[in-house]
């Protein structure tokens, strides 16, 4: 017998092996490709059921956008700068999905909740939601139907200070977020970032999470 066979085919039997042993240890390093990724509110108590009013006067629940994804904002008509940057923002951000998703653009429905009804009456919230988007509802009612709907979503809403013209601002927690189907909360969505890539890191959130 050849004594160099035998070296040789030692060598070789252990570079099999060698390399064998590196590919397990980097399968075994890798994540799992199909593993789940749960949503950032997954499991949260956020959201629930209201009964508010649109622009029209018309009673509107929560359970009357059941099987879309909604997008939900509370804020005020009357806010001066952060309100109306953030509506835009939205705004501009379902526009950029419905370029590049139509089908799922048409499965989301954003939603405006005033946090104060004393002065956002139907025909102002109509208003103030059309300034961006026909497609974005605005939602009033009385204040206690108004408290309720900010109980249930965890939102902050109190009377700030007063305006040189008599008037009077509103703090109120700035988040935007995104329900699904049956109501469920999802993730915040991002309205922090201006422009074009702004509308697309907001359009990419829905996409990530929509099924």
């Amino acid at each position: 017998m050849n004594p160099h066979a035998k070296t040789s085919a030692r060598s070789t039997a252990s570079g099999t092996l060698a390399a064998l042993a590196c590919v397990l240890m980097l399968a075994a390093c890798a994540p799992e490709a199909s593993a789940p990724i749960d949503p950032p509110l997954a499991g949260s108590s956020i959201g629930g059921p209201f009964e508010l009013v649109n622009s029209a006067g018309e009673t509107v629940r929560w359970d009357d956008f059941a099987g879309k994804y909604r997008v939900v904002y509370f804020g005020f008509a009357y806010c001066p700068d952060i309100c109306p940057t953030d509506m835009q923002r939205i705004a501009q951000g379902m526009k950029t999905l419905e370029e590049s998703d139509p089908e799922l653009a048409a499965r989301v429905q954003p939603i405006f909740i005033t946090v104060d009804p004393a002065r956002d009456t139907p025909e102002v919230v109509g208003e103030f939601t059309s300034a961006f988007s026909d497609d974005i509802i605005g939602l009033t009612g009385t204040q206690a139907q108004v408290d309720k709907a900010v109980e249930e979503f965890a939102v902050y809403a109190a009377r700030g200070e007063e305006t040189p013209d008599g008037g009077y601002l509103m703090e109120h927690s700035r988040i935007t977020y995104l329900f699904g189907p049956e109501g469920e909360p999802i993730a915040p969505l991002p309205t922090d970032q201006p422009g074009r890539e702004g509308a697309q890191a907001f359009a990419a959130e829905i996409r990530k999470w929509a099924s």
